[in-house]
């Protein structure tokens, strides 16, 4: 018998590509932003992690559309 991990991936894209994801692993939702190397932060809920992703753009940046790899 084997363990398998099971991964989700949401990408958000904003007006000119790609801004972040989001991936769901055992810990929670985890943030990242387009361009940086570290994650922003785990998050307990979807939700929240996709408030967390649209509040570090830019002021006034509409909110990503998030889809599902």
């Amino acid at each position: 018998m084997s363990d398998t991990a099971t991964r989700r991936l949401w990408v958000a894209y904003g007006p000119v590509g790609v801004v972040g994801k989001i991936q769901k692993d055992a810990e929670g939702y985890a943030v990242h932003m387009a361009g940086k190397d570290e994650r922003l932060g785990v998050y307990p809920s979807m939700e929240i992690a996709k408030n967390a992703l649209h509040a570090h753009l830019k002021p006034g940046s509409d909110r990503p559309e998030f889809r599902e790899h």
